[in-house]
């Protein structure tokens, strides 16, 4: 049976459709799990999101031992956790940083994250959109491995 890919996110997405929508835009998370479900073709995929740091920790470990592929949208983790960077380390396959808006264009504490330096690759201001992306590329680069 195909291993799935993990697409997990961080802190507040849980509000995707009323946070901040002219930097999220007005796209729920529910719908942001279509349009993956959707970017995956019928692949195995796990979408989860939590507000607690240790819960992201044990998904990363989970799909350390049942995973093909990490999405991962941290959030306001990417910036300050160590844990999350330690645990995405141990992962053996790709791994795919996302970001909703351009981190770079806004400001100076969003620009510099801990998950890049663990990523595969990252993407950054394709609004919710930037999902499907990277899903597809996860699923392309799995294959290479």
């Amino acid at each position: 049976m195909p291993k799935p890919i993990y697409v997990l996110n961080g802190p507040n997405l849980n509000r995707l459709g009323t946070r901040e929508p002219q930097i999220y835009g007005s796209t729920t998370l529910s719908q942001v799990e279509e349009i993956c479900r959707e970017a995956a073709a019928g692949h195995a995929l796990e979408f989860r999101q939590s507000n607690r740091e240790y819960e992201i920790v044990d998904w990363i470990h989970e799909a350390i031992d049942r995973g093909d592929a990490i999405v991962i949208n941290p959030a306001a983790y990417s910036f300050t956790s160590i844990a999350i960077l330690d645990a995405l380390k141990m992962f053996p396959g790709p791994i795919i940083e996302l970001h909703i808006s351009n981190i770079h264009r806004r400001e100076q504490h969003y620009h510099k994250s801990y998950v890049s330096l663990a990523a595969t690759a990252v993407i950054a201001g394709l609004g919710a959109q930037g999902y499907a992306v990277a899903v597809r590329a996860a699923i392309e680069l799995k294959g290479r491995g």
